[in-house]
């Protein structure tokens, strides 16, 4: 890991994707805690910032419980692994021209665009879960089938929406647990493939706004100290479907309703590629945004690459920092077979 990595100058632009809610796994990037310096120091501080040393000990538990899944330990270490991981690819010598995220991870992405500084985003983070840990019992299901079929199998379905679409047939649907077993057992009886998405919350959903307006002590207004910037570094907004302009980027009012927005993923990933041939990298953990990549048709056609910095899974001890070694040499000899990109 002690390795620098330079990018020569005229090649493909390179795109981090930063992942959210459903990629978390036990121990997820924990190889590289103690072993890379940019890591451990991102995490050590994330950790001190929150005040909280249990999540810690949370994190590199082999097995942690289910409650690692909910938004008091899934968010809070998302963020900060996202952010950890960016910021070990970038200090080997790859820097982003853009960046990409999916639901939590578009904060991680905006901690590296430069429109929060981190403490402010792990602060925003942190009133986020005061907050909506408080939401009714959910989840999602991730659900292959265009957002036509699947809108058309949720009539009648109270409390389940669509709240992510990913890819022409890649959707999340969000809501109760009640009404997400509903679905499911519809969608599967129609020979629709679906999965549960690990989260405890309706992430994405209108439920996630069924809260009290005050909790736990919390201050009348605790955003108050943070100042959002226009991006430094080109952002692409998963809840925009586009390009992150500076309006949105500095109303904190469009940060502090994405946990009950949609997300379009699927038409933010599409105008990254629409620019012409880049290389993805995913710096979180597991390879979500990555496979969705890999099926889109200008990676397919191998006009564009995807590579992440991590495995699907932590496989076994170590697999973290070869993953991590493996993409960053793949980084450095892109020129010869990335086709430059004309913007």
């Amino acid at each position: 890991m002690g390795q620098r990595y330079r990018i020569v100058s005229g090649e493909s632009p390179v795109v981090f994707l930063l992942p959210g809610q459903g990629a978390q796994h036990p121990r997820m990037a924990a190889d590289l805690y103690g072993s890379s310096e940019i890591f451990t120091a991102t995490m050590d501080e994330a950790f001190t910032i929150l005040d909280d040393t249990v999540l810690r000990e949370i994190w590199l538990r082999a097995d942690p419980g289910p409650m690692f899944h909910d938004i008091t330990h899934a968010q809070p270490l998302l963020l900060s692994v996202d952010y950890a991981l960016a910021r070990t690819v970038i200090a080997a010598g790859v820097r982003p021209d853009a960046v990409l995220g999916h639901s939590v991870g578009e904060i991680a992405a905006a901690v590296v665009a430069g429109v929060f500084d981190f403490a402010d985003a792990l602060l925003l983070l942190a009133t986020f879960v005061r907050t909506y840990r408080h939401a009714p019992a959910g989840g999602m299901l991730a659900v292959a089938s265009s957002p036509e079929v699947v809108d058309e199998r949720l009539t009648g379905i109270p409390d389940v929406v669509i709240g992510a679409i990913n890819g022409p047939r890649q959707v999340l649907v969000c809501g109760g647990r009640s009404g997400l077993t509903a679905a499911r057992r519809r969608l599967l009886a129609d020979g629709v493939t679906c999965a549960e998405v690990a989260a405890r919350q309706p992430f994405h959903s209108p439920l996630m706004n069924d809260v009290p307006a005050q909790l736990d002590g919390a201050s009348p207004d605790p955003y108050s100290t943070i100042r959002p910037r226009a991006p430094r570094t080109r952002m692409y907004s998963g809840y925009l479907g586009g390009p992150l302009d500076a309006a949105h980027a500095t109303d904190l009012q469009f940060w502090l309703s994405q946990p009950s927005s949609p997300v379009y993923f699927g038409s933010a990933l599409r105008a990254v590629l629409a620019g012409g041939p880049c290389t993805l990298v995913e710096t979180g953990p597991g390879q979500s945004l990555s496979t969705l990549a890999r099926r889109t048709p200008a990676v397919a056609r191998g006009e564009s690459r995807c590579l992440a910095a991590l495995p699907p899974r932590r496989l076994a001890p170590g697999a973290d920092t070869t993953a991590m070694a493996a993409m960053l040499d793949q980084l450095s000899h892109l020129t010869t077979d990335v086709p430059t990109r004309k913007d």
